[in-house]
Order: structure tokens, then C-alpha cells, then sequence
């Protein structure tokens, strides 16, 4: 609806699209030569219920299409789209509704998607003070041998001076040829809430005396992949009369091996950007992300959601001063075991457009966000000395000529995928691809 595209598009200062768009394309961008197209995405309520999020929103996907169709009316012959957002919610093996779309989408030539592999790669302080780790902890996994084996995952929610009181979601995914059962312990509780079964789920059960909302769902063969997805819901206690966050405290998702054929499992906790929406008085309410506790946190496996597609071109941040991978950013592999991400750009303190300031046109920026769009430009430029590429031969490209950051040999790694992107010797090869007529 028009009212919903004019409340979105009011941005402040430091606009995230305008800098990226200007990286991507602007008058001193990597490819200033062509067109600029922007879609604000505007969700509707069905998309933002329960376990519904970026990942599998038909908005994204209408998105894109409206991009390609306007590439056609333009035409232009080659469109090369960034998408620099990104969750950690579903499998992250390219099994979601969106990157099967997308995937489908670029077996046509001329056609280039881009995504920020995310800033999720920060798991423990880096100095006194610093808490970006709580935006990095969102990934774990482990093995069990046996039936009869118990794991148990720690989930950090804030308290303090702080009420979280956005929805802290857990998933976690295992093997179709496994049974666990799962028990969640509330902070201080030596009680579990429930032990709910494969197939069975507690839908919004109250906990007592704080209000805390959960959900447990214990769901097989899941329709995207036909695994099996466990899934933690900490709900805050919202109404006119009284507002309550989640009980803060470590919470404890407590896994059992009942049947165990391959005993693996990985988890990831939904992205929650940290902010505040009630910052003053006694009690600070902000949505802030619930994180795994050290113990159990996973660094690799980090990437969103989004940057796990085949087809897409999944970026790192680059840090161009130290010639290393930037703190934050996320790790690969996806789920199972593809080398994602790709390539690595410069993405740290990146100078670009400051949008909604006509007091200062240029503002710093880092995170993949702005790694990303560095390499949707430089994808335009191979598709425009040679319209005929197709998404996976402009991957393949990358990755060949990518220089390797950490070591002398060319092999793919976590903490610097297949290195940094060579845009001249990209380019060249592009230009160089001779087409057979074979399919």
C-alpha cells in the first residue's frame, strides 16, 4: 500500500541503501555507468507472523522480479543486483524459499545477485568494552554417537538495566533419520518447561512470575528439505497495562538422542538488531538479540541464510589496512558443506553517499553490506564486456581469479573464502570466455 512505501522510505541520515547503492553505482562507485533501480520492500502482516522472516517472504522475491522486468524495459542487457541484508534463520543449505527462487532465476544469462555474507563472525570481545560479540554469537552444532546422549545449548538473554522484549527465536536442524527429543530450562528453573517429542510442540505456554511466553516445536520432515527443525520461541510479555521482557538469564535447550542413524545438528538464533525503543527512566526497553554463551557457540557456519544459494555471489568484509578478514564478518561453510562464501571485498570504513544530509555528502561505513555491493559492481562491469554470462560462470570467475589472503595456496578457507577479489583480472577473463553452442 502507498502508506506503507511513504512511512518506509523516510530515512534518516546515513541512509544504509544510499551508501550502498552509491558503492555499487554511484558517480565514483565501481560501475558508475549504470542505471541505478532501488525497491523499498514493505512486509505484510503475514510476514512478519511466527517463523515466517527475509528468508521465505514472497516481498524479496517480487522484489527481484520487479528488477529484471525493469532491466527489460530499460533495455538493458545484464542486471546485477545486491542484496545486502540478511538473517540466520532456516537451514542455510540453500534449501529456503527465497535462494531456490533465485537460483532458479539466474539459470537465464545477463543476470548477477550479489549478497552481504553478514557481520556475525565476532565471538568473544576484542578490548575492554566491547560487546559486538553479542550480534557474532548465533551459530552451534554437535554430535551425538548414541541413543541415550544429552547436548545441552546455553542462550544468553540480557537483563540488568534492559528488558528485551523482542522475540528471541532458536532453531535448530538435524538429520530426517534422527529422533531427539528436546526439554528447555528457564533461567533459575531446575524444572524443565516441557519435554516435547518429535512431533509434538508447546504453543505459547505463560511462565510465572514474569510472564515469559514460550514456544517449542519439535517439527519432522520439514517441507523445504525433509529435515527436522527444532524451534525455540521466547516471547515478551506485552500489554497496554504492563510490559515485561524476556526473563533474562541463560536459558538452557537441552537435546536428547533417542534414535540416532547420522547424530548431527546445527542451530542458529534469529537475527535481532539491537536497539532501543523505550531508552529512559528506570527500566530501558530495546529489542536486543539473545546470543549463544561461549560454551556453546560455533563460529564457522555463521553466513546468513541468504548468501548459502549456489547460484548467488555470497561476500565477505575485507579489512583493505590490515589486509585481513574484518573481525565481524561471518564464516562458512553452509550447513552442507559448500564452500560459501566466495570472494572477499573492501568493506571496512568504506567512504560513500550519505543520504538525507545536505551538510555532508560522505560517510563511513563497515560490514559486509558494504563489501557486497563493491562486487555487484564489478559483476556489472564482467557483464558488460560480455552480456552472455550467466550468475554461475561470474561466480566461477571470482573465485579463479581471486588472490589468497592467509596463505601461498589457492584452497578455499572459513576465515577468508577463496580471497580477495581481483576486479581487472576478473574483468579480463570475463571479456576472454569464448561460448560453444552446447547447453
Amino acid at each position: 500500500p502507498p502508506h506503507e512505501i511513504e512511512r518506509q522510505s523516510q530515512r534518516e541520515r546515513g541512509s544504509h541503501a544510499t551508501h550502498v547503492a552509491s558503492i555499487a553505482a554511484g558517480n565514483t562507485g565501481v560501475c558508475p555507468a549504470a542505471k541505478l533501480a532501488g525497491v523499498t520492500i514493505a512486509l505484510t502482516r503475514d510476514d512478519m507472523a511466527r517463523q515466517r522472516s527475509f528468508y521465505d517472504s514472497s516481498r524479496v522475491v517480487h522484489a527481484l522480479e520487479y528488477l529484471f522486468q525493469v532491466a527489460e524495459e530499460e533495455g538493458c542487457s545484464a542486471v546485477s543486483v545486491n542484496i545486502s541484508l540478511g538473517t540466520n534463520g532456516h537451514a542455510h543449505d540453500g534449501s529456503d524459499p527465497m535462494s531456490r527462487w533465485i537460483d532458479a532465476a539466474l539459470v537465464s544469462s545477463g543476470r548477477a545477485v550479489t549478497v552481504a555474507a553478514g557481520n556475525a563472525g565476532q565471538e568473544k570481545p576484542a578490548r575492554d568494552g566491547d560487546i559486538g560479540f553479542v550480534t557474532g554469537r548465533i551459530h552451534t552444532s554437535g554430535k551425538f554417537e548414541s541413543a541415550g546422549q544429552s547436548r545441552t545449548i546455553e542462550v544468553q538473554v540480557v537483563g540488568n538495566t534492559i528488558e528485551d522484549i523482542s522475540e528471541n527465536e532458536i532453531e535448530v536442524w538435524y538429520s530426517n533419520r534422527d529422533r531427539f527429543d528436546v526439554e528447555v530450562f528457564a533461567p533459575g528453573d531446575d524444572e524443565a518447561i516441557a519435554r516435547v517429542r518429535p512431533g509434538e510442540e508447546i504453543d505459547n505456554q505463560q511462565l510465572q512470575p514474569d510472564g515469559t511466553f514460550i514456544g517449542i516445536y519439535n517439527q519432522l520432515y520439514h517441507s523445504a528439505n525433509g529435515d527436522n527443525r527444532i524451534t525455540v520461541y521466547l516471547s515478551p510479555y506485552l500489554s497496554e497495562a504492563k510490559v515485561r521482557g524476556v526473563r533474562p538469564g541463560i536459558w538452557r535447550v537441552v537435546l536428547h538422542a533417542v534414535e540416532v542413524r547420522d547424530g548431527g545438528y546445527h542451530g542458529w538464533i534469529e537475527r535481532d538488531d539491537p536497539g532501543p525503543v523505550v531508552d529512559d527512566g528506570p527500566v530501558r526497553l530495546w529489542r536486543f538479540p539473545a546470543f549463544f554463551h561461549a560454551d556453546s557457540n560455533d563460529d564457522q557456519r555463521s553466513i546468513s541464510s541468504l548468501g548459502c544459494g549456489d547460484r548467488i555471489t555470497c561476500v565477505t568484509n575485507l579489512d583493505a589496512d590490515s589486509g585481513q578478514m574484518h573481525i565481524s564478518t561471518s564464516q562458512g561453510p553452509t550447513r552442507d558443506g559448500r564452500q560459501k562464501p566466495d570472494v572477499a571485498a573492501p568493506g571496512s570504513r568504506i567512504l560513500a553517499a550519505n543520504g538525507f544530509d545536505s551538510d555532508r555528502a560522505w560517510i563511513r561505513k563497515t560490514g559486509t553490506s558494504m563489501a557486497s555491493p563493491f562486487v555487484c559492481g564489478v559483476a556489472g562491469l564482467m557483464l558488460a564486456v560480455n552480456p552472455r554470462l550467466t550468475a554461475a560462470q561470474i561466480v566461477g570467475i571470482l573465485q579463479r581469479t581471486a588472490n589468497p589472503l592467509t596463505a601461498d595456496d589457492f584452497n578455499w578457507r572459513t576465515d577468508s573464502c577463496f580471497g580477495r577479489i581481483d576486479p581487472i583480472a576478473a574483468i579480463d577473463e570475463a571479456a576472454a570466455i569464448r561460448f560453444t553452442t552446447e547447453g
